[in-house]
């Protein structure tokens, strides 16, 4: 009867474990148990090029916040990013936002420039200047294309490997 009570205590102990396991990875996930007290700030991309809700906002490479929420604005078909910043974090109002890759192929993240304005972002202000994202495929394909041209041109004078027979 001893050695039941004792396969009881540590089961629940091993239980117990895994649940605040389970508490802090969703905790740490949210970005919830990080940042507790913040403000909202949005900003305006071209292209967001893969940012998702829940990637984070960076300045300096620190982490000060998290992505919201993205959605379109209708007006100019321009996609507005919803951010929470960190209330100790006080930006200035020329503060620069563009969206990054970490890595070569990695996720997307919101990184923050800030400029030497004096007076700073209040709650829920736009931040005006950005940067959308840059992306890979069009970068390769822009490249891919372009050489595919140059090397057509020649061709096209009758300078370089001309298969039409000269007059």
């Amino acid at each position: 009867m001893r050695d039941k009570g004792l396969e009881f205590g540590v089961g629940l102990f091993v239980l117990l474990g895994l649940a605040a396991i389970v508490y802090l990875t969703v905790k740490l996930g949210t970005g919830s148990f990080v940042a507790a007290d913040t403000y909202p700030l949005e900003a305006r991309f071209a292209n967001t090029g893969g940012l998702n809700k829940g990637s984070t906002v960076m300045l300096g490479g620190v982490t000060i916040g998290r992505v919201e929420g993205i959605r379109l604005d209708a007006k100019d078909y321009s996609a507005i990013v919803d951010m929470s910043i960190m209330s100790e974090v006080q930006l200035p109002a020329d503060t620069m936002a563009s969206i990054r890759t970490s890595g070569l192929i990695g996720d997307k993240f919101v990184a923050l420039s800030p400029g030497a304005e004096e007076s700073v972002l209040r709650p829920s202000e736009r931040i005006t200047m950005t940067e959308s994202a840059v992306e890979l495929e069009s970068l390769i394909s822009k490249m891919a294309f372009g050489s595919v041209k140059e090397g057509a041109e020649p061709q096209a004078d009758g300078a370089q490997g001309s298969t039409n027979p000269a007059p």
